[in-house]
């Protein structure tokens, strides 16, 4: 019996993981490491009815992943599958958006007491100042080669001490410290790793981009296409706006010393012809400018009518 009800539950658990990815194919695949079983109930808590969490062994998983790729060949689960590496779970989002699961999982996080042996996280380092401790503990900080001086009874660091490295494991004299001085340097929680969605497996990260981003680099594509295009001289859609202008201006220059015309060049005709009726066509430099454009023009008029009176009498005189 109990290898029935075994088995059972896997046959369960199996069928559940691939009615997920086949019928909500949008889940944020998490770690796990160091989180608390009071905040996994919270965020199940938090997520019922939006999200479904399930979490299990990673043999399970994969195995359920091979049996719902032989059925559903199309669903992307043999990708899944090929990043199912740690302590993982998932987070299926049935009634929601993945932005919703993130900030969830991101409100409950819960610090935690730096351990001997442990990997840090963050760089921690201990202010100059009182400790508050009395000087019985200077041990503490002689095993460090933390400088030190008692002032008023109590332990005074003398300058700033970088205790925790990112990268480096903790010493059992730095736990013991950071115990005493009541610092819990890290933090611990859901962190997502990797989204699953419509069949394709990618970073996490890419849900930080921002529309804006996404809009810049598609136009960036486009112009490096119509450049491209009009180099070699093949017409795509992306050069073809390009295309056209050039054309436009080749044949306006071509039409604007002869008698022939037409609607879409004529303005520029008419500004040939007289470009001082097209002055108003720029009011903010006239207005921004005041009185002091037209006397500058004034001016430099005065200047040239004198050199060609000058001219004159220089020839004929």
């Amino acid at each position: 019996m109990p290898n029935a009800e075994k088995l059972e539950k896997k046959t369960k658990y199996f069928d559940k993981l691939i009615d997920l990815c086949v019928n909500h194919p949008v889940a944020l695949i998490v770690n796990v490491n160091h989180v608390a079983s009071k905040q996994m109930q919270d965020i199940r808590m938090e997520l019922r009815g939006k999200a479904v969490v399930l979490m299990g062994k990673n043999t399970m998983i994969r195995k359920a992943l091979s049996i719902g790729h032989e059925q559903y060949p199309e669903a992307g689960m043999e990708r899944l599958r090929a990043g199912i590496q740690g302590n993982i779970g998932f987070i299926f989002a049935t009634n929601c958006a993945l932005d919703h699961i993130r900030d969830t999982i991101k409100k409950h996080r819960m610090p935690a007491a730096a351990k001997t042996g442990q990997v840090s996280i963050v760089d921690c380092s201990l202010s100059a100042g009182p400790t508050g401790m009395d000087p019985s503990s200077t041990g503490f900080f002689q095993a460090l080669n933390i400088p030190t001086k008692i002032v008023k009874g109590q332990i005074e660091l003398v300058t700033d001490f970088n205790i925790l490295k990112i990268g480096e494991k903790v010493g059992p004299s730095s736990a013991v410290l950071l115990a005493k001085l009541g610092i819990r340097p890290f933090e611990y929680g859901m962190e997502a790793e990797q989204v699953f969605q419509d069949g394709s497996v990618f970073p996490s990260a890419v849900l930080d981009i921002k529309d804006d981003a996404l809009i810049s680099k598609f136009l960036a594509g486009v112009a490096n296409m119509a450049a491209f295009s009009r180099e070699l001289g093949i017409p795509t859609e992306a050069g073809l706006p390009h295309m056209f202008g050039n054309a436009f201006r080749n044949i306006a220059s071509l039409v604007s010393d002869i008698d022939f015309t037409f609607k879409e060049v004529e303005t520029v005709k008419k500004f040939l012809a007289d470009p001082t009726a097209f002055a108003s066509a720029a009011p903010a430099a006239a207005a921004g400018g005041g009185g002091a454009a037209p006397k500058a023009a004034e001016k430099k008029a005065a200047v040239v009518e004198e050199e060609e009176e000058e001219m004159d009498f220089d020839l004929f005189g």
